[in-house]
C-alpha cells in the first residue's frame, strides 16, 4: 500500500512540473492549429477539391509541412503533443483528486484515452516531419483489410467502430451540457471571454462528436459489408457527409464547428487547468 501511495505521490509531483505545464499549454496551441487545418480541408472537401490531402490529422499536418517553417512547426507540435500525453498519463495514474468514487474512475479512464490520442498526434506529426509512411486514412484502411482476413477480425473492427461512435455521442453530450467548463479557470476570465469559451467549446465538441460518430458508423459498416475502404477514419466521415442530401452545407457547418474547436484550444492554452 505504501508503495502505491509513494508512486501516486511521485506521479502527482511530476504532473505539477512547471516545465510540463508550459509544454502542455504550448501543445494546446499546436492542437488548435491542427484542428484549424482539418477545418480548412473539410471546407475544400465540401466544395470538391482538397488538393489530394486527406481530411484528417495527417492531411492537416502534411499541409502545414508544405508551408515555410512547416517542418519545424511539425516538430514543435510533436513535442507539445508528447507533453500533453505525459500530462494526461500522469492524470490517469494519480490525478483528478477532486473527484470521488465512480466519477474519479471515469475521469482517469478518460485521461488514459486522451493519452493515446495525444500520442497518436505526436507520432503523426513526427512521421510527417520525417516523410515516413502513408496517410493516416490509408493506414486505417490497410489495417482494417488485414484484420478482416484474420479470425474474429471483423468482430474486432465492428467493436472498434461502436466504441468510436460512442465517443462521438459522448463528445456531443459533453459539448451540449458544457461539461468542458469545469476544466477551465473560469474565475480568471472576464464575462466576454467566458461567453466566447462557452460558445466555441459547445460548437467545437458537438462538431467533433458528429464527425467521429459518423466515422464510427462507417467502421461498423466496413466490418459488416467487408469493405475496408469505408474504414478511413475522419476523412471517410467527412466525404460521406458531403455525399448526402444537403451534404456540402452540413459539411461546411461541421468544418466551422471544428474551426471553433481549434480557436477554443487557443483559449485552453491560457485557461485550461493543468
Amino acid at each position: 500500500m505504501s508503495l502505491t501511495r509513494n508512486a501516486g505521490a511521485t506521479a502527482a509531483q511530476a504532473a505539477n512540473s512547471r516545465w510540463l505545464e508550459l509544454l502542455a499549454r504550448a501543445g494546446f496551441i499546436g492542437y488548435g492549429v491542427v484542428h484549424l487545418l482539418i477545418a480548412w480541408l473539410a471546407l475544400q472537401i465540401a466544395f470538391g477539391d482538397s488538393g489530394g490531402k486527406d481530411g484528417d490529422q495527417s492531411g492537416a499536418l502534411s499541409t502545414l509541412a508544405e508551408q515555410p517553417m512547416g517542418k519545424f512547426l511539425c516538430v514543435a507540435i510533436a513535442v507539445g503533443m508528447l507533453a500533453m500525453a505525459i500530462w494526461q498519463a500522469l492524470e490517469a495514474a494519480a490525478g483528478h483528486q477532486a473527484e470521488r468514487g465512480k466519477e474519479r474512475v471515469f475521469e482517469r479512464v478518460a485521461s488514459a484515452a486522451r493519452t493515446l490520442v495525444y500520442l497518436y498526434f505526436a507520432w503523426t506529426a513526427w512521421k510527417v516531419f520525417s516523410n515516413a509512411g502513408s496517410s493516416g486514412a490509408d493506414q486505417s484502411e490497410a489495417l482494417t483489410g488485414k484484420l478482416m482476413t484474420s479470425s474474429g477480425g471483423r468482430v474486432l473492427i465492428g467493436l472498434a467502430g461502436l466504441v468510436l461512435a460512442a465517443v462521438g455521442v459522448g463528445l456531443v453530450i459533453y459539448g451540449w451540457k458544457k461539461k468542458f467548463e469545469k476544466r477551465l479557470k473560469t474565475g480568471e476570465m472576464d464575462a466576454h471571454t467566458r461567453t466566447l469559451a462557452r460558445r466555441l467549446g459547445m460548437a467545437g465538441y458537438i462538431a467533433k462528436g458528429v464527425a467521429y460518430g459518423i466515422a464510427g458508423l462507417l467502421v461498423v459498416l466496413a466490418a459488416v459489408n467487408y469493405d475496408p475502404e469505408k474504414a478511413r477514419g475522419l476523412d471517410a466521415a467527412l466525404r460521406t457527409l458531403r455525399d448526402q442530401s444537403y451534404g456540402p452545407i452540413l459539411l461546411v457547418l461541421v468544418a466551422l464547428g471544428i474551426a471553433c474547436y481549434g480557436v477554443y484550444c487557443f483559449l485552453q492554452s491560457r485557461y485550461r487547468k493543468v
